[in-house]
């Protein structure tokens, strides 16, 4: 018997966000789609397959072991773990054929090694900073890093990126002056007489609003899954929500007015009440944060939490909603019968960013995938 928490994934509303992206950047620019953390919790392997129906041709992860898992799910377009890695997965990285950031000699030294080794050359995408303070190599040592690599005749220059510092505003002066520092870098490698490969920088905010940023490929992520990075952004293409995640009703309990419920007693009834008990909380990955906050979907209605989210389940004050039964179908995060809790929105409850809510849902919640939600 299944579990009646479940994430339900829209592949059609993936594909389609991606054909989304691939018509904003043109025929000209490839897209690389990023399927990091499980492809941000609708599972990978299922959205990197509705992205390369959509027109990607790269996808981007973030270690090597996520590309691994690609890798041997069947997967053989390009890979990328925009991580980087460590010397020691280098033998790995070279015998999947998956490209790996790299900014530092002990990594590229590990490379060269397994790909002698192999037979085969290692693919790098040259990791710069740009601004971030993250990962990647220095501005001023991208000259001497591009002459270290064009002495290594196994290791193959792939591609050169760098990532923008602000997701939601790419018009700001500062994110401009990224996008110029990195093209400065772009051209310090080529100096150094390396091919930089793909040149790319974008993410879905650039892709949303900046051209400037796009070079040769970009690397959308949230808007992929429905979700546009900031509020102001959400115009700038027609996203679908991919991911909605449902349970059942367990319990159906009409109270007094003043009965406490839930842990501490934080929400008391003013009225008397019904009160719906749901078998998902934030083990299942609905943040406690939603707490006296949140609402959900029960027969198109929205409804408010009641009380404190538990681990394992939360209560909800179904009294204006007719005919509620142990057993219906809640949304707490998506759209059913015309009314919607989005990801967004149950994020600013939360206090954080729909890309939590999406990579929050936990493992033991399935995923069932199909081309449209059920009804």
């Amino acid at each position: 018997m299944g579990r009646p928490t479940v994430a339900e994934v829209s592949l059609a509303a993936l594909t389609h966000n991606c054909r989304q992206a691939c018509a904003l950047v043109g025929s000209g620019v490839r897209v690389i789609a990023v399927v990091k953390a499980d492809g941000y919790g609708h599972g990978a392997l299922a959205a990197a397959r509705a992205f390369l129906r959509g027109g990607a041709t790269l996808l981007g992860v973030s270690s090597l072991a996520e590309g691994l898992e690609l890798r041997r799910a069947g997967v053989g377009e390009p890979v990328i773990a925009l991580g980087g890695l460590f010397a020691e997965e280098a033998t790995d990285a070279v015998a999947h054929d998956v490209a790996v950031a790299a900014w530092t000699r002990d990594v590229v030294d590990a490379l060269a090694a397994a790909a002698r080794a192999a037979g085969r050359p290692a693919r790098v995408h040259v990791k710069v900073d740009t601004g971030m303070t993250r990962l990647g190599l220095d501005v001023d040592d991208v000259r001497e890093f591009g002459r270290l690599l064009r002495s290594i005749r196994d290791v193959e220059v792939a591609g050169v990126f760098s990532h923008l510092a602000s997701a939601d505003d790419v018009e700001q002066a500062v994110v401009q002056a990224q996008i110029a520092r990195f093209r400065g870098v772009v051209t310090a490698l080529r100096e150094a007489g390396v091919v930089p490969g793909l040149v790319h920088l974008a993410n879905s905010a650039a892709v949303l609003s900046a051209p400037a940023a796009h070079f040769d490929a970009v690397r959308p992520g949230i808007m992929l899954y429905g979700y546009a990075p900031a509020p102001h952004l959400a115009t700038r293409a027609d996203l679908r929500p991919a991911l909605r995640l449902s349970t059942r009703v367990t319990q159906l309990r009409r109270i007094p007015a003043g009965r406490p419920v839930g842990y501490g007693g934080t929400w008391v009834a003013a009225r008397p009440s019904t009160i719906a008990t749901l078998p998902v909380g934030y083990a299942d990955g609905y943040h406690r944060l939603a707490s006296n906050r949140a609402a959900v979907v029960v027969r198109g209605r929205r409804v408010p939490i009641a009380g404190r989210v538990c681990m394992d389940h939360v209560m909800v004050d179904v009294t204006d909603v007719p005919g509620v039964v142990a057993g219906d179908r809640v949304v707490m995060m998506g759209e059913a019968g015309g009314a919607a809790v989005p990801a967004d929105e149950l994020a600013r409850w939360c206090e954080t960013i729909p890309y939590e809510m999406l990579t929050a849902v936990a493992k033991r919640v399935p995923r069932v995938h199909g081309e449209e939600f059920d009804a």
